[in-house]
């Protein structure tokens, strides 16, 4: 029996689910030096942070349900050093700055580890990198320029594979080659987030739960129980972003599901190879991620509904049953030896995705307004780099951070219903077939239809 929903994995199977109250909400007016709607990894972040720069500032944080309801609870546990928009911000702002940024999100992942040893947070961390594979010839051409574009960016330490070794790191049927990065880790999303809520208390945050902002304005943040007024006010709700007001188009959100198995016996993870815990990846058009889970699961996620007409969010974290289905065909086709095994649970959350497809900081000093995300999946680690850079443009230091090429960067809104459901509707699916094709023709090359939707989607 499959537990669908429950919000996910991580928080159905929390034994520490019943050892803390849920937190007040807020009771009325009152006021801070910074106000953060938002209580995921950004914004815990960002609080963590600026107390421990500032310890007089009053920070105060506005979560609609509770830490880590969002995307923070529900990730696939990737502490890994992708970040959305790189090459276009290289486009824009020439390849060292782009470089820069890459080499800030390399270290952003030591961060994050060192950080939570500091704070004594057991987030199940296993640093054993990242192995993204390919299956066809299309995608073993896709990985080739992906490492050699990685190389590029000062990613020195990066390995390619070949089919016999990418085998003997994990067992993926049909794997033609992969590469490797040791900048990734394994991570239990919800111990991470929890810990770093708890942090943020000890050092003096105000954290109210079950308190929904409902529109952010220039020193303001309103809620149904009071509004709260600080010089300044910072947005933290990458894909929740698109229910407060004015906010419907500025990042969509994106539908991301995941299932996970029972426990593996020792004896097929033998079968698998899969010892060292990297976490797995790989270059079809909708890609799909996994980790070995710290008590010896598969946890496997991919595109399933990827968009709800009228941006809408699900119901803590239900999965259609299709999803589910195609999860578990997908798992199987990685690793035969799994055909029929138990799926125990399938979950889903959403992710913040900007019409240019690019991660941002940005904060108005006249308005004091700020915000970061449109994280494209790759938040685990971006949320801490991104917090670190609106700690020091709130505090108004020019630091290294602070001349980032994401930093205050611009973009479009997405276009009204119907034409974004219709978009994101005949994007993936074009992505499907372009995957279909690829596999059965084996041709080494990526099919036009992936390229023509790359376009249209203006992920180039």
């Amino acid at each position: 029996m499959t537990i669908n929903g429950g919000i996910s994995f991580w928080y159905a199977t929390d034994e520490t689910a019943p050892a803390r109250p849920p937190r007040a909400p807020l009771t009325g007016n009152t006021t801070a030096d910074v106000v953060i709607v938002g209580g995921g990894y950004t914004g815990l972040w960002t609080a963590y942070y600026l107390k421990t720069a500032a310890p007089d500032l009053r920070v105060t944080v506005l979560e609609q349900k509770f830490c880590g309801y969002g995307a923070s609870g529900r990730n696939g546990g990737w502490l890994y050093n992708g970040i959305a928009g790189r090459d276009r911000y290289a486009a824009l702002h020439g390849h060292p700055a782009a470089r820069r940024l890459q080499q800030a999100m390399n270290a952003t992942v030591t961060e994050v580890i060192d950080t939570a040893a500091k704070e004594g947070i057991d987030a199940g961390i296993h640093r054993g990198g990242v192995l993204e594979v390919a299956r066809t010839p299309a995608q073993l051409s896709r990985l080739r320029a992906f490492h050699a574009a990685e190389l590029a960016f000062g990613e020195t330490d990066r390995e390619l594979y070949d089919a016999t070794d990418t085998r003997a790191r994990i067992n993926v049927a049909d794997a033609v080659g992969s590469s490797w990065t040791p900048h990734g880790a394994r991570i239990h999303p919800l111990k991470l987030v929890k810990g770093l809520a708890a942090a943020c208390e000890r050092l003096g945050v105000v954290i109210h739960e079950s308190t929904p902002v409902t529109e952010i304005a220039p020193r303001r943040a309103l809620t149904p129980y009071g509004t709260v007024r600080a010089p300044y006010v910072l947005r933290c709700t990458e894909g929740f972003t698109a229910a407060l007001k004015g906010q419907k188009r500025s990042w969509l959100p994106m539908n991301s599901s995941m299932i996970a198995t029972a426990p593996l016996s020792p004896e097929t993870w033998s079968q698998l190879n899969w010892s060292d815990a990297a976490t797995l990846g790989d270059m079809a058009h909708a890609y799909m991620y996994a980790q070995r889970t710290a008590d010896d699961r598969i946890a496997i996620g991919g595109r399933g509904v990827p968009y709800r007409y009228g941006s809408r969010t699900d119901n803590d974290g239900r999965t259609q049953p299709a999803t589910i289905a195609s999860l578990t065909r997908l798992l199987e086709s990685f690793f035969p030896a799994l055909t029929g095994v138990e799926i125990t649970h399938a979950w889903s959350g959403i992710l913040g995705v900007p019409r240019d497809w690019c991660a941002t900081v940005t904060l108005d000093a006249t308005t004091g307004l700020g915000w970061a995300g449109g994280y494209v999946g790759s938040g685990v680690a971006t949320s801490n780099l991104a917090a670190r850079t609106l700690r020091d443009l709130v505090l108004g230091d020019k630091t290294d951070l602070t001349t980032l090429p994401w930093v205050n960067h611009r973009v479009r809104r997405w276009e009204p219903e119907p034409f974004r459901w219709l978009g994101v509707q005949a994007l993936y699916a074009a992505y499907r077939e372009a995957d279909r094709r690829e596999s059965t023709t084996h041709t080494p090359t990526t099919t036009p239809l992936a390229r023509l939707a790359d376009r249209i989607a203006g992920r180039h």
